[in-house]
Formats: structure tokens, C-alpha cells, sequence
């Protein structure tokens, strides 16, 4: 391994001057971001193995791998059903079908016990028949008939997808239909013959962040590059797309400036582009026949005169035609200090409301009410309280959707929500994936260093001893204003709570708990905030005798992998075991790999000398030093990831063997940013990475 790191030390300076990165000191492991090169792969094979071989000869093991794929195939898993046209649609992966099968069957027969499946697509047989690793990513279907369809496939799990046009009722791909090349692509029908697209039309066609930044309409049987350009934004924005909206009979087409602000276009179907005249941190969160919502990050003086606080969920009427009515914008509803939007989901006419009291869903129907002083009135679903309600799909065309309820020890329950009157009915619900009648799911409070009341959710034996020997996972997101909410933890259940094991859900700053402003508290230069945070929770766990360092384990990924890479590097004290996954680690070079420009929004830019002094404080890769206690890491990430660059967990790990510390690093070869492209491959995941939570945090082999 040495004479590797030595072999491209030359190559990796040469590549670091050439790169235009103004970086003060020098990269020995930057030929590590060469994703598919020769000495990269390498690398990662030799410590793939060297990861499997350890951890797979753990007694425990074979057990946990056992019970992960029991849960994780099982038969009797709720399918998460979609309705296109009369017919209800579901994506099915299983141990017979890993790549997964879309298909389809009428509501009544959903609701029985054996459902009579039609298979429509079958991705097994078309990766092998393509000698590709197809992995389904979606269906956009022409209404009124929802025959013919634009269906994306990506190759290993990959954000960049293949377009390729199906017709739903020869259950194939239409000749000479409308193909579009592997990129990151967003397409919507306009009508049978033309659509909007966002790709990549060649060069100075994509943003620096590798998204779209024009759209076109494509004629059916015209070439792409002879698609006619409609708009177009800057280099230097995130992205550039399209949806659609009005039952299709217009196009959104949104301009990403930076990951939190936007401006906002509809192109009718004859072409014509009207702008929407809203503040560029407005989110739109859906759009009814008759109505437009919005929420935004600031206080907001309404065109009508109404004030809507920040985080508030806003209403604007909308003509057929897709003009706003600013003097008719009112506020639907404002949130509490302990209360913000988890989302809203809409269908032709109506809109069900989603809010988070405390961390816990409650639901609303939003009904248009003349006598209301916000012209709306919301009437509460009977959901219950304790977890999380979540929109598996809001039907177009139809006034009909599907919601699921879920909390920790609560297997998910499907719901149909008639959204014109409220009415619920029970669709189908999960079996236990494990016993819950010794465990107790309880919500502590943590105080972080300036005072704030930091909500976190454990999940442990009833009665348990406080003599801080109980071995905990905790895991924490803190960025994007992503919230981390209850859900049912089916292997991680089976495999970690039965066994006496904790299992803790961090709320700190950064995500959207209580929205808006409990993101803007962790951004930017403030994102010490969200670390802090983590480690009040850490220490409050310590503090109650629940665990103690040597049994506290953090997990995370994606911007949770940069949570826990900083949590090792400033706080290697607290924790004992440390899985960080698709991670986010050179904070000084995120924006130029891959996706990572669309991020500086929320990190800030490493090539402004203002925020490269507060990156630079915290960034991982650059702060791990020789001479700590740092616990031995265990890095996971994928070859297929085109969002998180592999490079940041890879470089991390080879910086740290070269300070004299031991890792574990495994590097799924497909999967994109989710880390796995099938059944198989998040079943040894999985199964590896609670093995090296056994191991280090002392779950005794004996309960296996």
C-alpha cells in the first residue's frame, strides 16, 4: 500500500496545480478521486477485501446477514402502489427479482390478501439482456389516457438516467420513440408529440454543478440538438427544470440560482413564458387546479397585505392559464415554536397539510372556506400522534391518495385519503419485524452549548439499567432543512434493539424539525452549530448512564457522513464506533467534484477567502492529525455515487492509515449516491455495517 501512495504522490501534486484550486497545502491522495482509474480501483479492491474478509469471519456475522435478509425480502412488505390511468402500478424488488419488476393491477385486488400482479417491465431480464445494471428511477405518463410514458432507468443506481418512452399497453419501449442518453435529465410531456427537456445538449449546455441549464421543446422525430431552445439560465446556477403542472397542461420551469432560492417561469403549451412575480426563497410545495402554495425562509408581507411568518404555507390563486393572483394570496396557516411544515401533497382540486408538533405528524385537510379569515379551513385526518405520516402518492387526475403511518416500533399502515372529504380507509399494513413488547420509545431533551433545548428520540429495553454499559447507535442528519423524523427500524430491530442494544435519533440544527430557522441557525458559517449540537446529545446520553464513549456508536450519510467525520476528528472522545457512508470529508474541495458547486448554498465557497476560514476549521480530511484517540472508522460509499464524489471517503481513509490509524473502508461498485442498486448489495451492507457495530460497541456474541 505504501508503494502506492508513493507511486502518485508526483501525479497527485501535478493534478492538484492543474485543477486551478487554490489550496495552500499539498494532496497526496488526490489521484484517489480518479473514479475508475487503474491505481484507484486498486486501492479500493485491496481494502474491500481486506473489510469483507474481517468483517464476515465476526461470529455474528452470518446471523445478522440472515436476519437482514429475511426483513429486507420479505414477501408480505407493504407495496407502495402508485395509480396511473385505472390501474394501480407498483416497483418490486425481492430475492427473485433484485433489479426489481413494475407491475400493475386494479385497486380492488390491491386490497386483497395475493394480489394478481401483472408484470410490465421486468429489470432483471432487461440488465441482462442489455448487459447493463438497470435500476428503476420512474414513470411520467401523457394524461388523459396515461398510455404512453416516459420512463427512467439509470445504469448501477446512478443520479444520471437513461429516457427511454414505454407504452403501457404492449407492456414494451416505442420504436423510434423518444430516447434520451444517459445524463442527469428532466423531461415532461407537453403533448403526444412534443416535450420540455432539460439535458445535456452538449457542451455550455450544463451548470458547473453538472445539472441542466437549458430547456428545450422536442418535436417527435426531430433530433435532440434540434430541439428549440425556450430558456436558459447561467452557468453558474445549480440547475435548470422542468415539471409539470395544471393537469399537464402547462410547464414549470424553475431556476435553481443557488440550492435555497429560485425564480420561477410557466410555459403554456403554445409556447408562451409568463414569469411568477414571488420572492426567489419561495418553495413552491404544490399546485392545485385552483391554487398555488408556498412557504418561504423569511417573514413575508403578502401582495394582499397579509403577513405571513416565517415558514408559514401560503396560498395564491391560479388561472387555467397559469397567472398568479398576487391580491388574492392569503396564509393558510403560521407555525408555533413547536410546530413547523413537513409538506403538503395536493391532488386536482384539494390538498392534504403535513406538520411536524414536536418532531410528530399531524394531518389537515385543507378545505376552500369563504367565511375563513384565510379563506381556507383545516380539518384534522384521525392519525395518530406518536410518529410520522408520510405521502406514499397523491393521485393525478383523481382526488384520491395514499398515505403511510409509521413510528419506532410501529410497522408502517397505508392509508387511501379520499382528499375531497378526509376519509380514511385502511389499505394494508407490515407485520412486526420485531419484538417491541420489552422496548420503549421515549423523547429526551439535550442542552446544547448556548442554551437551546436539542430534541432527540431513543429506543431501548423497558427498565433499563443506568450504568452506562448499554451499547448505542446514534444517528444525526443537521443540514438542508432535512428533518429526521420516526420510522420503523425493521432490521435494525431485529438485529440491535432485541438484542438489548439503543438505538438514538438526533434533531439537531441544520434539518427542518422546526423549520426554517432551525436550518439557517447550522448554515453556512454557523455549521459548528449542528456539530455541537450532535455532541450535546452524545453527552446527555452519557450524562443519563444510558451509554458511555466505549459503547456509543454514531452513524451517518451523505451531509450526515460530514456530521459524523467532524464528530470524530474534533470529539474522538465521546464515541467508540464511527460508520460514515457517502460522505462529504474535503471541505475545501467539494464544489469542484461532481455535484458539490449545487451545495454552496448551504456549505459556503472554499474559493471565497471568507468562508474558506470557517471550512477550514471544521473540514475533516484537513483536520485529522496524527496523535488522537480517534476510533477505528468504518467508510462506505459507491463507485457509482455521481453526486458525493467517492473520492471524499477514500482520501479520508488513506489520510488516516498514513497517520498509523486502522479503518475499514468498503466500496460498493454501483448504487449511486443511495450506496446499493439492489436487494443484494444493501443486505451485505447493512449486514456489515451492524457487524462492526457488534464488534466495537460490545454487543455480546452470545445473543446471536
Amino acid at each position: 500500500m505504501g508503494k502506492m501512495l508513493r507511486k502518485n504522490w508526483k501525479w497527485s501534486i501535478a493534478v492538484l496545480l492543474l485543477s486551478g484550486a487554490a489550496l495552500a497545502i499539498e494532496d497526496p491522495f488526490l489521484w484517489l478521486e480518479d473514479i475508475r482509474g487503474a491505481s484507484a480501483i486498486q486501492w479500493v479492491e485491496t481494502h474491500n477485501l481486506s473489510t469483507t474478509t474481517r468483517l464476515e469471519a465476526h461470529p455474528a456475522y452470518a446471523t445478522i446477514e440472515a436476519e437482514a435478509r429475511s426483513i429486507l425480502t420479505a414477501k408480505d412488505r407493504i407495496p407502495g402502489i402508485r395509480k396511473i390511468g385505472s390501474l394501480v402500478y407498483n416497483f418490486w424488488q425481492d430475492a427473485d427479482h433484485p433489479q426489481g419488476i413494475l407491475r400493475r393491477t386494479t385497486l380492488s385486488d390491491y386490497e386483497t390478501v395475493s394480489p394478481n400482479w401483472e408484470t410490465v417491465l421486468d429489470l432483471d431480464a432487461l440488465s441482462q439482456q442489455e448487459s447493463k445494471r438497470w435500476v428503476y428511477k420512474g414513470l411520467d405518463c401523457l394524461a388523459p389516457a396515461y398510455e404512453r410514458c416516459l420512463l427512467s432507468i439509470s445504469d448501477g443506481g446512478k443520479d444520471a438516467v437513461v429516457i427511454r418512452e414505454f407504452d403501457l399497453l404492449t407492456k414494451d419501449f416505442v420504436h423510434g420513440g423518444f430516447t434520451v442518453p444517459e445524463a442527469k435529465t428532466g423531461v415532461v410531456w407537453m403533448d403526444a408529440d412534443r416535450v420540455a427537456i432539460g439535458t445535456d445538449f452538449g457542451p455550455g449546455s450544463l451548470t458547473d454543478s453538472g445539472y441542466p441549464r437549458q430547456i428545450r421543446i422536442w418535436k417527435r422525430g426531430d433530433s435532440l440538438a434540434s430541439a428549440a431552445l425556450v430558456f436558459e439560465g447561467q452557468k453558474q446556477d445549480v440547475t435548470v427544470s422542468v415539471s409539470s403542472i395544471l393537469g399537464q397542461s402547462a410547464v414549470l420551469i424553475t431556476r435553481g440560482l443557488d440550492f435555497f432560492t429560485r425564480e420561477m417561469w410557466v410555459l403554456d403549451r403554445a409556447g408562451s413564458l409568463r414569469t411568477w412575480r414571488v420572492p426567489v426563497d419561495a418553495q413552491l410545495l404544490g399546485i392545485t387546479r385552483h391554487s398555488a402554495f408556498f412557504s418561504r425562509r423569511l417573514d413575508w408581507m403578502l401582495p394582499s397585505g397579509a403577513a405571513a411568518l416565517i415558514g408559514s404555507l401560503v396560498s395564491f390563486p391560479i388561472s387555467s392559464a397559469g397567472e398568479l393572483d398576487p391580491a388574492g394570496s392569503r396564509v393558510v396557516w403560521q407555525p408555533t415554536p413547536s410546530s413547523s411544515l413537513q409538506g403538503l401533497a395536493v391532488t386536482r382540486d384539494h390538498a392534504i397539510l403535513n406538520v411536524r408538533e414536536n418532531v410528530r405528524s399531524r394531518v389537515f385537510r385543507l378545505r376552500q372556506d369563504a367565511s375563513a379569515s384565510s379563506g381556507w379551513q383545516l380539518d384534522p385526518l384521525p392519525i395518530p400522534a406518536s410518529g410520522l405520516v408520510s405521502f406514499t402518492s397523491a393521485w393525478e387526475g383523481s382526488d384520491e391518495g395514499v398515505l403511510t403511518f409509521q413510528d419506532f416500533l410501529t410497522p408502517p399502515t397505508t392509508f387511501l385519503v379520499d382528499f375531497a372529504t378526509g376519509a380514511l380507509r385502511k389499505l394494508k399494513s407490515t407485520p412486526e419485524r420485531f419484538d417491541a413488547s420489552s422496548l420503549e420509545t421515549e423523547q429526551l431533551f439535550a442542552t446544547s452549548f448556548d442554551g437551546t433545548r436539542i430534541p432527540y428520540f431513543i429506543i431501548h429495553p423497558k427498565g433499563m439499567r443506568l450504568d452506562g454499559a448499554h451499547p448505542t447507535i446514534l444517528t444525526g442528519y443537521g443540514g438542508f432543512m432535512i428533518p429526521m423524523t420516526p420510522f420503523y427500524p425493521g432490521a435494525v430491530g431485529k438485529i440491535w434493539l432485541e438484542r438489548g442494544g439503543v438505538y438514538v435519533v438526533a434533531n439537531i440544527r441544520g434539518g427542518g424539525e422546526y423549520g426554517p430557522a432551525w436550518h439557517e441557525a447550522a448554515r453556512r458559517g454557523k455549521r459548528q452549530v449542528a456539530f455541537n449540537d450532535f455532541y450535546a446529545v452524545s453527552e446527555d446520553l452519557i450524562r443519563r448512564g444510558i451509554t458511555s464513549p466505549a459503547h456509543l456508536g454514531i452513524e451517518g450519510g451523505s451531509n450526515g457522513g460530514l456530521l459524523v467525520g467532524t464528530a470524530f476528528t474534533q470529539r474522538p472522545e465521546l464515541f467508540g464506533a464511527v460508520v460514515c457512508s457517502v460522505p462529504l470529508l474535503d471541505m475545501l474541495r467539494y464544489h469542484r467534484l461532481l455535484a458539490g458547486a449545487s451545495w454552496m448554498g448551504e456549505y459556503g465557497n472554499p474559493d471565497d477567502p471568507k468562508d474558506r476560514v470557517f471550512l477550514e476549521r471544521y473540514s475533516p480530511y484537513q483536520n485529522a492529525t496524527a496523535g488522537k484517540a480517534y476510533p477505528e472508522v468504518f467508510f462506505t460509499g459507491s463507485t457509482a455515487d455521481d453526486r458525493v464524489h467517492p473520492g471524499h471517503a477514500r482520501k479520508m481513509a488513506a489520510k488516516l492509515e498514513s497517520l498509523g490509524y486502522p479503518v475499514l473502508f468498503y466500496e460498493n461498485t454501483e448504487g449511486g449516491h443511495s450506496g446499493a442498486a439492489n436487494l443484494e448489495q444493501r443486505i451485505r451492507i447493512q449486514a456489515l455495517q451492524m457487524t462492526y457495530f457488534a464488534d466495537k460497541l460490545g454487543l455480546s456474541v452470545s445473543k446471536f
